[in-house]
């Protein structure tokens, strides 16, 4: 094989290692998750900050809840192909004065079929009454989010 031949190669040859073939996972759409909640997040800004809405599902199990703003940010995901990212939620009530505020923090995973799933750990945060009251105001979960297509 000629020098020329080698050259191109090689050359094809760390193409194909140096070119990810992976699908980037980006958080802008619609996703759904486990318990049925949809959210939908807006155009990510050029530093990841991202905002949209969010929706409670029926396992919420309460009509007294609103769309809902969110505001979070995300990982560059032209650094990491499955990037971290961290959203709060300030849930808007019907009729109620009652604060509640949920912080989701995961991580955006593409599977080798290329779907896009989010896998996230929450504590959401009730106003108490006083600080005897505090034990009871926070809970703890996951949820795992699917691309609404």
């Amino acid at each position: 094989m000629g020098s020329g031949a080698f050259v191109l190669v090689l050359a094809l040859a760390l193409a194909v290692c140096v070119t990810p073939m992976e699908r980037k996972c980006l958080l802008s759409g619609s996703w759904r998750s486990d318990t049925g909640c949809r959210m939908i997040v807006f155009t990510l800004g050029k530093d990841g900050s991202f905002s949209g809405s969010y929706l409670p599902g029926p396992a919420a199990g309460n009509s007294e809840i609103l769309t809902s703003p969110l505001e979070g940010s995300q990982q560059d995901a032209e650094l990491v192909l499955q990037p971290t990212f961290s959203f709060t939620v300030h849930w808007k009530l019907q009729d109620s004065e009652t604060s509640r505020t949920t912080a989701f923090l995961g991580q955006c995973y593409v599977g080798t079929n290329g779907e896009e799933t989010l896998h996230a750990l929450w504590l959401l945060r009730e106003a108490a009454d006083s600080p005897a009251e505090d034990w009871k105001a926070t809970r703890i979960g996951t949820s795992i989010f699917t691309r609404i297509k």
